[in-house]
């Protein structure tokens, strides 16, 4: 194609160029970076002439309100054939179609569709990953495939070195609808007023190596080649027609139309999201909260998770942890509502293919996503539910690939009430719809799978938290004022696992902020250890401590040393561990701790727990003290005083003891 003299047109004029079948992809996340003067012209020359007629839409987040914005300009039979799409919940008038039978439509994991622009820019046949085995994309599981009229396969099983992929074919696109901030007359696009960048310069170069048209719309227009090089994210190059756009088809967000803060060009004050009333979202996402990792990185989902992050500012924990959400934000605040995917005080923002790339190869410590549904193999459907139509967004690559996922949700819907009072929770009205059923509609994510390659995954909720075991969900967890029987077992359609239940922590249920930061920091830790200067025993309070790293282990060690170092001799020691949790993957770690500690510093040692399941941990981890784990303090105490009766206690230097 020749590149066109006059690049800067009317909506009108850049509607026009686009002809009946042609192939789009259009930019923008919820309502971040979406064409909207682009899509309103193309509805309004579809209902005057009946052109352009039979396109095909290619897109990879959802670009809309619930609506009538978006991608919901384009939702009239006849004007669309054929839709690829990863989330489609906020363009219910497009789904309605597919859903209806009326175009053809394929749900694919939105990061897939994302690094496909990459690759279909680069000219190869199309994008090798496992991201959507064993759910719905699977070939075997459907392929993603809406209704019965798509056949054509958008997704293919192969091989490779022995090892089950999935194969995303290249999409023939034509047209690009994108949208920037500032254009110079070449064409050159700069975005400097939006929340996000996403994959306009991977879109770009897609359509324009495949011959297409490149439309742009943005806020305004500036003297040719006078934009800094460093800030243009769309090459001139790239680029066939730009549009001004009215400011009302130009917001920044849906829900805002104009925020500093989103970016990135200042930095906001501390608390200007203000912290959530105590209902039962806040209690979820306060669960959710105590599973964050310490300076590690973290993706939140769309809806119930959102809630996590408030929860963190309101405990002081953002400056500890790096939150991420998919189209490319690094660090900072993530917003929510029709603001999310924008965020403030961020490190960094990238294009949305590039964080896919990182969510993809591991590089998330954490997920907390949605769970609108979970079966007791902990399968979750998020996706579909009868004739509704929501997508799997980003939720396939997000929890495929996380080294820790918590699903976060409440227990029912449709009508639940749940009142929050003097620390426990009063279910005044049951949700008339269960979400623990005994099968998902749809597998978006493989309970299985993840069971089989030891992924770590808990559900919470506002009543009870399960985690996944290889048997199936678990029941672990259950909050104060809930009856188990009438509550959880009685809500279920299937019955879970249920051993050992702990109460949930009870400052989740009160108003006052709960003191995370010390627990997620251990900053309590030195308070935790303790010598009693009369007997010269080493008391060592593990009480509802939880160990998720390597550093916590090493933070442990340098403490106890420390506090060994400063006594006369060896010592006794009784251990707490009551509600003592720590990972799987860390036991061995802690009990090579515990063991060049008792070489070094200790003579004798008991431990105790009220909980028969920890007490059966404590005797797999250390299996040569069999003898020496009790069921409460007594006992422990009783064995210490016993073995140490002809033994001289060790003392701290220049302590006195009573005669």
């Amino acid at each position: 194609m020749m590149p066109m003299k006059r690049k800067v047109v009317s909506a009108a004029e850049a509607a026009a160029l686009i002809r009946d079948g042609d192939t789009l992809t259009t930019s923008g996340f919820v309502g971040i970076g979406v064409p909207d003067a682009l899509l309103s012209a193309i509805e309004t020359r579809f209902l005057d002439s009946g052109h352009p007629a039979d396109l095909s839409l290619v897109f990879a987040a959802g670009q809309g309100d619930g609506k009538d914005r978006g991608l919901n300009h384009l939702g009239h039979e006849g004007l669309l054939k054929r839709v690829i799409g990863g989330h489609w919940g906020l363009i219910p008038k497009v789904a309605k179609l597919a859903i209806e039978g009326k175009i053809e439509g394929w749900n694919l994991p939105q990061g897939c569709i994302s690094q496909l622009y990459r690759d279909i820019a680069a000219g190869k046949p199309g994008m090798v990953s496992k991201v959507g085995l064993e759910t719905f994309v699977d070939p075997r599981l459907g392929g993603g495939a809406i209704n019965d009229i798509s056949t054509e396969p958008m997704v293919e099983l192969i091989k490779i070195g022995g090892e089950d992929y999935l194969f995303y074919p290249a999409q023939n696109i034509t047209v690009a609808l994108l949208r920037g901030t500032t254009a110079d007359e070449a064409g050159n696009i700069s975005m400097e007023r939006e929340a996000l960048l996403i994959d306009n310069l991977a879109q770009a170069m897609a359509v324009k190596n495949a011959g297409g048209v490149v439309i742009v719309q943005v806020e305004r227009i500036a003297e040719a080649h006078s934009l800094p090089a460093r800030e243009v994210h769309i090459p001139g190059i790239l680029v066939d027609a730009v549009v001004v756009a009215d400011p009302k088809q130009h917001v920044q967000t849906y829900g805002t139309d104009y925020s500093h803060g989103f970016t990135n060009r200042i930095r906001a004050p501390q608390g200007e999201i203000p912290p959530m009333p105590l209902d039962m979202r806040k209690i979820i996402a306060r669960r959710c909260a105590f599973e964050l990792p310490v300076n590690g990185v973290i993706n939140l989902g769309i809806g119930m998770p959102e809630g996590v992050a408030a929860v963190a500012a309101e405990e002081g924990l953002l400056s500890h942890l790096t939150l991420t959400a998919e189209p490319g934000v690094i660090g900072g605040q993530p917003a929510s509502g029709l603001d999310f995917g924008a965020a403030i005080n961020t490190d960094a923002v990238i294009p949305q293919n590039n964080q896919f790339d990182f969510y993809d190869g591991g590089g998330l410590d954490m997920a907390c996503l949605g769970l609108a549904q979970a079966d007791m193999a902990g399968n979750v459907n998020v996706s579909r539910f009868g004739p509704r139509l929501a997508g799997a967004g980003g939720f396939i690559n997000i929890s495929q690939n996380a080294r820790r996922v918590v699903f976060a949700g409440t227990f029912t819907t449709a009508g639940l009430d749940v009142q929050v009072h003097d620390g426990h929770i009063n279910i005044r009205k049951e949700g008339a719809v269960r979400k623990l059923i005994q099968a998902v509609e749809q597998i978006t994510f493989s309970g299985p799978r993840a069971a089989r390659i030891g992924q770590p995954v808990l559900f919470v909720t506002e009543r009870c938290v399960f985690e996944l075991s290889p048997q199936g969900l678990k029941l672990v967890e259950i909050a104060p004022g809930v009856d188990m029987e009438r509550d959880i077992l009685g809500q279920m359609d299937v019955a879970p696992i249920v051993a050992e239940v702990r109460q949930m922590d009870a400052r989740i249920f009160q108003e006052a902020e709960m003191g995370l930061r010390n627990d997620l920091l251990h900053l309590d830790l030195p308070s935790r250890i303790a010598v009693d200067i009369e007997t010269g025993q080493l008391f060592l309070n593990f009480e509802k401590m939880r160990v998720r790293s390597a550093e916590d282990i090493s933070r442990v060690r340098q403490i106890v040393t420390k506090t060994c170092e400063g006594l006369s001799g060896r010592v006794d020691v009784i251990a707490n561990y009551d509600g003592f949790q720590i990972d799987e993957m860390l036991e061995a770690d802690w009990a090579r701790m515990v063991e060049d500690m008792t070489q070094r510093y200790y003579s004798n040692v008991s431990r105790y727990s009220g909980s028969a399941f920890m007490r059966m941990k404590l005797h797999r981890v250390f299996p040569d003290a069999r003898t020496h784990i009790f069921e409460n303090k007594a006992q422990a105490s009783r064995f210490i005083g016993a073995s140490a009766a002809n033994k001289t206690p060790a003392t701290a230097p220049n302590s006195s003891r009573k005669p």
